[in-house]
């Protein structure tokens, strides 16, 4: 029996070996962004049109800055929807929403290990890097579900 398990150990181990190998740059999708200069009312129409629980904001040099979240723009309109008028969020930029900056990873990172922060940080997706800082895409639950179980059955 002691035989039989350790064969088994064996034959997943290569698989075991490729899911850690594989990489937030080889599977991840685009990224879902506008300018941190924006203003409220342009996230809230992208997050509404595009039907989108969450953007990135990022800087001129398409670095993040952070991630405008669906129910923080609803829980802040609620609060100033006292006098109806929305006209606000024409002028108040974007960047106000942001009170941390996004965690990230590079595209090198180890998809297992994007995971593992999501799911430590409790986040639906996390901003995929290039070596200059820039946002070139994301990893999301769906995609690390899609990919990971080939490695593990």
């Amino acid at each position: 029996m002691f035989g039989r398990s350790a064969k088994r150990v064996q034959r997943t181990s290569p698989k075991g070996g490729a899911a850690r190998r594989l990489t937030c740059g080889e599977v991840m999708e685009q990224a879902r962004m506008l300018p941190s200069r924006v203003s409220m009312n342009r996230v809230l129409r992208t997050l509404t049109e595009h039907n989108l629980d969450h953007i990135f904001l990022v800087d001129e040099e398409g670095v993040p800055v952070g991630r405008v979240h669906a129910v923080d723009m609803l829980k802040l309109i609620q609060r100033k929807a006292v006098n109806r008028d929305l006209a606000w969020m024409q002028a108040v930029e974007a960047s106000q929403l942001i009170s941390q900056p996004p965690l990230q990873v590079s595209q090198a990172t180890p998809l297992l290990k994007a995971a593992a922060l999501m799911l430590a940080h409790d986040l639906n997706q996390i901003a995929v890097v290039d070596d200059e800082g820039c946002l070139v895409g994301v990893v999301c639950h769906s995609l690390i579900a899609r990919h990971l179980p080939k490695f593990i059955l």
